[in-house]
């Protein structure tokens, strides 16, 4: 025993070493100072009506969607929608496999028991012979010392790919919220659409009456009537179409909401939106926002540690095993507990020729390292283009709105003024129909710019990982949809440290 003493303190002191394999630095990513588009003029914002938040990306959903009807289907498609489901089900897998391979650095303990009944003949002649019953039963104790810390180094990793998971839940909820509201949106433009339709159709149903008038009246042709009614009729199609585009919305946002396909109700209509406008924050801030940058740079992690995985099954293995327990030939007897059968040894095991296996384990896992190290790197870069990319059609897209509303005006001045002419007689038919067939395209070029102008600033709002202080639950606690929601999570991001490769701790070809 007193031996067992001086070996416990040497073992503990192995257990919390060092474990082989590299230490995880995350790689050095290129970050600009400011995002491609901040630096240009953009028009004086307006001021957010509570207090100016550093980013956009730090404001929850229900501050950027105003309207309650929106807001009304994003907690429904939270509650319900299944691909959310499935990502929280993969979070749960992940974190139970962590509690599975942890359990290697803990002792296991298992029983054992039979009973037999067997008949022996009792001379060599076997003219008689006799029954025996034996019972068994035991404890076993085994356990494998994580003496170079490979045990560890799985658990590292099997943790990283569960922050993983976790990641891709927050990249699937903060997508399906840009998606239903970028779909909500878009259900909006088609409903102004097609009161554009019904108008133009009315509209052209007018024209063809004074037409037509005009003609059973012998002062205009044949031609002015059949024109007009072409005309009419060309409206009168554009209905349909916007009724089928509004239907495969509806049941798009449908399947989001994790419901059969069914109406979808509005809220204020699409002239009537408004996002605030709120600076993006500085480009090194999105390695902290963007769950896809998280989770690429836990790949990274769990990479990392595998590199340690396959540099610790060149080692030998250490462990302690034990027996404690009793048989005997009447099954009462084993029942009082008095132990004839134990043991206790210590035994290490250890590769010495495995035809190549373990070195080309070895180096796949450092080209996994690789290839994730890359994929990190993409990942920051494709999150800086998409940030800039939603700043400048933000900024740029209000002016071609603006522009498209002076269109607009211009040219419903000038249907009024070719009526009026025609009227007057001062003007053909020609100019009231292309006066007329100009202005409706015209304003569905309008209904166009305002949807892409909210849809950037959705855009914006994904491509800056929005949202990523509320953790996991993003629904609010308030009914009136306030600021009261879960308390920040920390980012957790280590820092960034020079790049270094994983492949330090090397063995030797020989070892094999």
């Amino acid at each position: 025993m007193s031996a067992l003493r001086r070996v416990f303190p040497l073992l503990g002191l192995a257990i919390v070493g060092c474990a082989v394999g590299p230490n995880f630095e995350r790689p050095v990513v290129e970050t600009p100072a400011v995002y491609r588009g901040v630096e240009e003029k953009v028009p004086e914002l307006p001021p957010l009506e509570s207090a100016r938040a550093e980013s956009l990306a730090d404001l929850p959903w229900w501050k950027i969607f105003e309207d309650p009807v929106l807001n009304d289907l994003l907690r429904s498609a939270l509650e319900q929608n299944l691909d959310l489901e499935m990502a929280v089900a993969r979070t749960e897998q992940a974190r139970q496999l962590v509690i599975a391979t942890r359990s290697g650095l803990f002792p296991k303990v298992g029983y054992q028991g039979s009973g037999r009944r067997s008949k022996y003949p009792i001379s060599l002649l076997g003219d008689s012979a006799q029954t025996f019953n034996s019972y068994l039963g035991m404890l076993s104790v085994a356990w494998e010392i994580d003496v170079w810390g490979r045990v560890r180094r799985a658990t590292e990793a099997a943790r990283a790919e569960m922050l993983a998971a976790e990641e891709n839940q927050r990249a699937v909820l903060l997508s399906l919220v840009s998606r239903v509201a970028t779909l909500y949106f878009e259900l909006l433009e088609l409903d102004r659409e097609r009161s554009i339709a019904e108008d133009a159709v009315t509209a052209f149903q007018k024209t063809l009456g004074l037409f037509t008038r005009k003609y059973e009246g012998g002062v205009a042709s044949k031609l002015a009537m059949t024109r007009a009614a072409a005309a009419e009729a060309q409206a009168s199609a554009w209905v349909p179409q916007v009724k089928i585009q509004v239907a495969a919305v509806e049941n798009q946002l449908s399947v989001l909401l994790g419901r059969p396909p069914d109406t979808i109700p509005r809220g204020a209509k699409l002239i009537e939106q408004s996002l605030p406008s709120v600076p993006p924050g500085l480009p090194s801030a999105l390695l902290e926002r963007r769950p896809d940058i998280r989770q690429a740079e836990q790949a990274v992690v769990a990479a990392n540690a595998q590199v340690g995985v396959a540099v610790g099954n060149f080692l030998p293995r250490i462990g302690l095993t034990a027996l404690y327990g009793g048989s005997s030939q009447d099954l009462s007897d084993l029942a009082k507990g008095s132990a004839n059968i134990w043991s206790i040894a210590a035994e290490f095991t250890g590769p010495i020729f495995q035809a190549g296996m373990l070195i080309a384990e070895y180096h796949a896992r450092v080209a996994i390292w690789h290839q994730s190290k890359a994929a990190y790197e993409l990942t920051a870069l494709e999150a800086f283009a998409e940030v800039s990319d939603a700043l400048v059609a933000r900024d740029h897209l209000g002016e071609v709105r603006a522009a498209r509303e002076r269109q607009a005006a211009q040219l419903e001045e000038s249907v009024r003024l070719s009526l009026l002419r025609y009227r007057e007689g001062l003007a053909s038919y020609f100019e009231v129909l292309e006066a007329q067939q100009d202005l409706y395209p015209a304003l569905f070029d309008l209904a166009q710019a305002r949807y892409n102008e909210l849809k950037a600033v959705v855009d914006l709002y994904r491509a800056l990982g929005g949202g990523w202080k509320l953790g996991m639950d993003w629904l609010p606690t308030a009914p009136d949809g306030s600021d009261e929601s879960t308390e920040p999570s920390e980012p957790g991001a280590p820092g960034g440290a020079p790049e270094q490769e994983p492949h330090a701790a090397q063995p030797a070809e020989a070892r094999e």
